[in-house]
């Protein structure tokens, strides 16, 4: 029985245009944030709207971390073999957002409120489906890199 040829995987960075589109499409992500000597990861729904991060959480211990230490790092990926995947990592600042706008500009809560109803369009109504997830956040994109592996190889 012969045997399949066996196929290196090819590994590059990503440009701009396959980043933005990885960061578009997808709409569970992974951040990752630190305070003192600790370090945590927690998944969590976004939506990626001109260089934003915007998504919604539960009160909880990281909103306090974060308050302290606003700044984060974010991964998106996309698997579909061992080595056929596309990952983005973004580096950014975190920013808990509320309706009043005192700590943040107001308009930047409106914008991302808008952006998690193109997703949800219940969001924060009396049809909300996750009403707990009352605290709003923006994560400003300060730099993205985004690398992938394919085995597939061009016609």
């Amino acid at each position: 029985m012969p045997h399949e040829p066996v196929v290196s995987p090819i590994f590059r960075d990503l440009i701009d245009r396959e980043i933005e589109a990885l960061l578009s499409r997808n709409h569970v992500g992974r951040i990752a944030f630190s305070f003192h000597d600790s370090v945590d990861i927690r998944p969590i729904h976004y939506v990626y709207h001109d260089g934003w991060l915007y998504g919604r959480t539960s009160h909880s211990d990281k909103l306090v971390t974060l308050r302290h230490n606003q700044w984060v790092a974010f991964e998106i990926d996309e698997v579909s073999g061992m080595f056929d995947w596309m990952s983005v990592v973004v580096h950014g600042t975190f920013y808990r957002l509320d309706s009043e706008g005192v700590d943040h500009d107001h308009s930047l809560y409106e914008r991302a409120v808008r952006s998690l109803r193109e997703l949800t369009p219940e969001t924060l109504t009396d049809r909300d489906p996750l009403p707990f997830r009352t605290e709003v956040f923006a994560v400003h994109i300060d730099s993205r890199t985004g690398r992938s592996s394919s085995t597939r190889r061009p016609a």
